[in-house]
């Protein structure tokens, strides 16, 4: 199998996806009208983009967890990196246009900031916000990934890791004194490469955008999956040491495959924040990076389009949910990940495997 990415049916589910992505909703929501029932409107092009960030991300936790056995709680974390990084990029864009009429973010007029912090130097530049979007989320989870392999931190151990480092950077964005925008984040932006970020063109331009990161991101996963690369990973998953014992260095594939899934959190944090239109440390919090292995546990980790199927279902559900019954969405969801590990342990993608068989 090495070398072949799928099989016909594959490359035929794909092209119909890419067929929905860019030009089924595109003329959903740019040609027809308001008026018709068959129009998608503005917010559900946002919610289509916004679930295809999420779907990038699950793919970045199945490449850790399902293939090389590393549960991670802090992906949160290197996706809200990504945000912040491109989120910097989109306050200096607004110029003098925010309440303050002046070209600074309002928070730092409202903290009497005479000039901008060390770490938003450049940030002006669509280019440089770009390089900091892989490279922020890929250097820490460099560091902290090799110190963390090489002291052969794994299991249990490393996920509490991963969750108290995501937690403790959220109480630093939460400060003002970070440049941030501490509890408030950043918001109300208006323009990217000074193109007005509400016209329904630029929005439907980030969908298409997202699509096909997410349509990007799944080839490169199946591709480093049935690779060597890929085979010597799902070996280390399985028996470590015997992969040490036969002469492999198993921390530089660990470390890469960790990196790699970081750099992709944080591009996929980078698309949300223009659709969402916010960007704050809550998508920090430990819970997010929970529901991110959720929806990989969800759609059937090990799969790749699982983790996909994943969080559509899992994100579908919370858009409902959040608006019918609010106070009941945490409930539901822990529901539905004690079902899922009780009943269907290898996700919803195993039902049909055993429809297949039946």
């Amino acid at each position: 199998m090495t070398g072949r990415l799928y099989g016909p049916a594959g490359w035929i589910a794909i092209a119909a996806c890419a067929m929905v992505i860019f030009v089924v909703f595109p003329i959903l929501n740019l040609v027809v009208p308001e008026s018709s029932v068959l129009h998608v409107s503005a917010f559900g092009v946002t919610l289509g983009g916004k679930i295809m960030c999420y779907m990038i991300v699950a793919v970045a936790m199945d490449l850790v967890w399902g293939y090389a056995g590393i549960l991670s709680l802090g992906h949160g974390l290197f996706f809200a990196l990504g945000g912040y990084a491109f989120g910097m990029y989109l306050m200096r864009q607004i110029h003098a246009d925010g309440q303050y009429h002046v070209d600074m973010p309002d928070f730092m007029v409202f903290l009497d900031w005479k000039a901008f912090p060390w770490h938003w130097t450049w940030s002006e530049h669509f280019w440089w916000a770009a390089f900091l979007v892989v490279a922020v989320p890929g250097l820490i989870a460099f560091v902290f990934g090799y110190f963390a392999f090489r002291s052969r931190v794994k299991g249990v151990y490393f996920s509490i890791i991963t969750q108290a480092l995501t937690y403790a950077a959220m109480l630093l964005f939460f400060r003002n004194a970070t440049g941030f925008g501490g509890n408030n984040g950043f918001t109300d932006f208006k323009r990217i490469l000074e193109i007005p970020i509400t016209t329904p063109q630029m929005r439907m331009a980030l969908f298409a955008i997202t699509g096909a990161a997410l349509i990007g991101t799944l080839l490169l996963a199946r591709w480093l999956v049935t690779s060597k690369f890929g085979r010597v990973l799902a070996a280390i998953r399985d028996a470590e040491a015997r992969v040490m014992f036969c002469g492999y260095d198993t921390l530089w594939y660990k470390l890469f495959v960790w990196v790699l899934s970081a750099i992709l959190c944080g591009i996929a944090g980078a698309l949300y924040v223009p659709q969402v239109g916010i960007i704050n440390p809550s998508e920090m919090s430990p819970a997010n990076s929970i529901e991110i292995a959720i929806w990989a546990a969800v759609g059937g980790r090990g799969t790749l389009v699982g983790p996909i199927i994943g969080a559509g279902l899992v994100n579908a559900a919370k858009s409902v949910f959040t608006v019918a019954f609010p106070e009941f969405w945490l409930y539901v969801l822990g529901a539905i990940f004690i079902l899922v590990t009780l009943y269907l342990p290898g996700g919803v993608v195993s039902l049909a495997r055993r429809w297949r068989k039946a």
